[in-house]
């Protein structure tokens, strides 16, 4: 399905005669009209409710279906990592970009660029999602089964992030209204039960496999996994048995953690490099977001993960591009040294750790980011080398400008850790004999020592060591009351502070934009905005 996917989504853009226009405003995606429905290609179509997930545009670079200054800016993974590690204590950025200095300090209002077009993205790809199922739902049972998850997908990802939604399930002029944060997760259990079984059964794929790339039914219960981790933030009932059981679910599965390193290169760093739909390590992936720089030419997923991460001083990463942006706070590179954390190359820092995790480079580098001017300087703080195109067999990239790294949006290792989490909570806050299991597993791959036992709080770090640059930590901070509020939970500029400090906890969740508000009257802005 990768070559399948790589190679019609440029044709897409002809076949699409019917204009689809980005949702920034009033969700509008005029001028759609049901009634043109033989002009146009449901496969086409079809894939471009994937595409969104993974381009910016169907016209190649500097293109894109959601308006920004800079096109390049408006990837779903680009935004997904800003909202989820700028405003965390793991990632931190140099850039001057409008929105990037706020999220940096837990001080983003509802003009923030950024997370404007993080939500126009998801809402984008929700139109096109529900255009596909207005015309073309009865073309075939399982592509709309897909279509109806990446949408649920995507109002996930915003209800996480924005809290009270609009929920249009229609392509429509009608200003959508607006659903409380528990009515939409209502709504996205009954979706995603609703639509498992009539997904394919789960099967690990190589991108040179029909299908890889897809979603099957792994990719739901791993959706439902997250949903259930946070549902008593989402809902105010927790359900961690129910977390418990759609992990195991994948756990059990076809997909499998990968533990296959070569010579060269460790099991954990071959799922982030540019040929990880070949080597290997999809086995891991349960849903993985295609990537392949001569097809896809995207500048706003692993290629922004990539080349935002590395300066010209580092060794090579497979792609020309070197943005000198994202780099650790120091409280990242402390969940691998608890003492005084070395410098040097890569390699020094991997046999200090003893963790294959630890993708730190520090040459010339120092830990701390102490003021200001230190934030806005790459090289004040550790470089992540946790994402690169080289490609594990030593092959050529298709194209040095642009990554073939595939983002694995959903790995089998979040089971392992939601399990165990899950289960821990319904333990006293200490990991049951088979969460212990399923995290040493974790730490074996990594080279890690085993450990005994597991509080909650170790499991949290875990998880810091396994999903860094993932996107993942600003809804674990979350869950555990570590983010926003009244806490003992600090790190580097959180709230502004060099040393961290306190803000509100209804920044929890972030401002609808201003824009959309400003179009649509069934919209309220999110308290403490």
């Amino acid at each position: 399905m990768k070559r399948y996917i790589k190679n019609i989504l440029p044709a897409a853009a002809m076949l699409l005669t019917v204009g689809l226009s980005s949702c920034i405003g009033d969700l509008d995606v005029t001028p759609i009209d049901p009634n043109k429905r033989t002009e146009l290609d449901p496969v086409a179509l079809f894939n471009q409710c994937y595409a969104n997930l993974s381009i910016e545009g169907l016209e190649g670079p500097g293109k894109s279906t959601v308006t920004a200054d800079d096109p390049g800016t408006t990837g779903l993974v680009r935004q997904y990592f800003n909202a989820n590690e700028l405003t965390t204590d793991e990632a931190i950025c140099s850039w001057n970009d409008p929105g990037v200095a706020t999220m940096n300090t837990n001080e983003q209002g509802a003009s923030n660029a950024f997370l404007a077009i993080y939500y126009n993205r998801l809402y984008s790809g929700i139109s096109v999602c529900n255009h596909y199922l207005d015309v073309a739902s009865d073309v075939d049972a399982t592509r709309t089964a897909e279509v109806r998850f990446l949408r649920a997908l995507q109002f996930y990802l915003a209800m996480d992030a924005f809290g009270n939604i609009a929920l249009p399930l229609t392509v429509s002029t009608e200003k959508p209204v607006q659903r409380t944060r528990a009515e939409v997760y209502a709504w996205l259990e009954k979706e995603l039960l609703d639509i498992e079984p009539l997904l394919t059964e789960p099967k690990a794929k190589k991108s040179t496999d029909a299908g890889y790339g897809r979603a099957d039914k792994a990719a739901v219960w791993m959706l439902l996994t997250r949903l259930y981790l946070n549902a008593e933030v989402y809902s105010g009932t927790a359900q961690w048995q129910k977390a418990a059981e759609y992990a195991e679910k994948v756990i059990k599965s076809d997909y499998k953690l990968f533990t296959a390193g070569t010579a060269n290169y460790s099991a954990y760093q071959m799922l982030f490099m540019g040929d990880n739909g070949e080597s290997g390590a999809s086995v891991e992936a349960v849903l993985p977001l295609l990537q392949q720089g001569n097809k896809t030419a995207a500048f706003g997923n692993t290629t922004f993960l990539i080349a935002s991460t590395y300066d010209g001083d580092m060794p090579d990463h497979g792609i020309s591009g070197v943005w000198a942006g994202n780099r650790a706070r120091r409280e990242l590179v402390q969940k691998f040294f608890p003492g005084t954390p070395p410098t040097g190359t890569t390699n020094d820092i991997l046999t200090a750790a003893g963790d294959k995790r630890a993708l730190f480079y520090a040459k010339d580098r120092t830990l701390e980011i102490s003021n200001t001017d230190a934030i806005k300087d790459f090289k004040k703080g550790y470089s992540v080398v946790k994402f690169t195109g080289i490609k594990s067999d030593g092959s050529p990239v298709t194209d040095t400008g642009h990554a073939d790294t595939d983002f694995f949006f959903f790995r089998v290792a979040e089971s392992y850790l939601a399990y165990a989490e899950a289960t821990a909570r319904l333990n006293g806050g200490t990991a049951t004999t088979q969460g212990i299991t399923y995290l040493n597993e974790l730490r074996k791959r990594s080279g890690a020592a085993e450990l005994r036992g597991f509080s909650l709080r170790e499991i949290l770090n875990e998880r810091s060591r396994e999903f860094y640059f993932e996107g993942q930590r600003r809804t674990d901070l979350i869950r555990y009351g570590y983010f926003g509020g009244d806490n003992n939970y600090m790190w580097s500029w959180k709230g502004g502070a060099p040393n961290g400090r306190t803000f509100d906890v209804r920044r929890n969740i972030f401002p609808l934009p201003a824009s959309d508000l400003s179009v649509n009257p069934n919209l309220k802005q999110n308290p403490g905005y």
